[in-house]
């Protein structure tokens, strides 16, 4: 009786221990949002893949026309996971009383400036010129003064700030005026670069910024966002999502040509032969945990130091960042 209790115990351990190796990840269906531009490059090979039925979670993606939509769409619970701007994330954790936590960073810097000639070699060089930029009152502003700045130049004094309501307008600026610098975010510095044959990028804002911050924050500007009222319910879901997402970035980055393709399919971006030529300037990345929290909060303390409003009013607590 003894041998045979034995042997009953030892198939229960068996059976008990592959059970457990066999244990599938938790899945769910996710509704992610994506915005038309770099912040959404990442997904592409994720959505593909969807489509084709080869993921462990089920995506249904949906690209809204404007920032205002995604805010919509994560108040109202029909956004499950978003791809945003790293401040309008921070936003969103205070608009919703921290109902919003961070996943991970996709993006870092976008933005170049462009020269049609003129000779920059340095930020110093800066001085006295007119720079035309969209993001009045965002990211873009806010990057622009930080690193003018830091480089010992007084922006609206050293420099003229020109500002231009949609990023499509910074395509003629130099009809009128030639000798101006342009700052502009991929996918539009490529279609600049492409249609005047005399320009070139003179600077990385992402290299500068990393000269003057001192190791203190990396130009961190797209991520992707839960709302914490779903990550609380399918935490195993999430972390597969994370799983399927950084091998989407991965194919990205690998595979600019496929992922170029995808772009236009998917719409993110207009042209397949203009995503070849942007895609690997538009600073895809993938840095979560402890990693992402250091050089987030960093960059949101620019932000917010520049202007409280550009977060939220304050900056978001440990709580914002997931898995540091």
């Amino acid at each position: 009786m003894k041998r045979i209790l034995s042997l009953l115990l030892a198939l229960a351990l068996v059976l008990t221990m592959a059970a457990c190796g066999t244990k599938k990840a938790e899945t769910a269906e996710i509704n992610v949002y994506v915005l038309a531009g770099p912040t959404g490059v990442g997904a592409m090979n994720l959505w593909a893949k969807s489509d084709a039925g080869k993921t462990a979670n089920t995506y249904h993606f949906t690209m809204p026309a404007a920032n205002d939509e995604v805010v919509a769409a994560i108040a109202k619970g029909e956004a499950d996971i978003a791809a945003v701007a790293t401040n309008m994330a921070a936003t969103l954790y205070q608009k919703t009383g921290g109902g919003v936590t961070v996943l991970a960073v996709n993006t870092l810097g976008v933005l170049s400036l462009l020269s049609n000639g003129e000779e920059i070699a340095s930020v110093a060089d800066l001085r006295g010129k007119t720079i035309y930029t969209p993001g009045q009152g965002a990211n873009p502003e806010y990057i622009l003064r930080y690193v003018l700045t830091e480089n010992g130049l007084r922006p609206d004094s050293d420099v003229t700030i020109r500002f231009v309501g949609d990023g499509s307008e910074l395509v003629s600026v130099w009809q009128s005026e030639p000798t101006a610098v342009i700052m502009a975010p991929q996918p539009m510095a490529t279609t600049i670069l492409m249609k005047y044959a005399g320009s070139r990028q003179v600077m990385d804002m992402t290299e500068e910024w990393n000269k003057v911050s001192g190791g203190e924050s990396a130009l961190m500007m797209g991520c992707v966002i839960v709302r914490n009222a779903f990550l609380a319910e399918h935490k195993g879901a999430v972390d597969t999502f994370l799983r399927e997402y950084a091998g989407s970035i991965e194919a990205a980055q690998n595979d600019v040509t496929g992922t170029a393709a995808l772009c236009e399919q998917y719409g993110l971006i207009p042209k397949a032969a203009l995503a070849e030529k942007a895609i690997p300037r538009c600073g895809l990345t993938y840095v979560s945990g402890s990693e992402m929290k250091a050089q987030l909060s960093g960059y949101l303390q620019v932000m917010y130091n520049a202007n409280p409003k550009s977060v939220g009013g304050k900056l978001p607590d440990e709580d914002f960042y997931y898995g540091a």
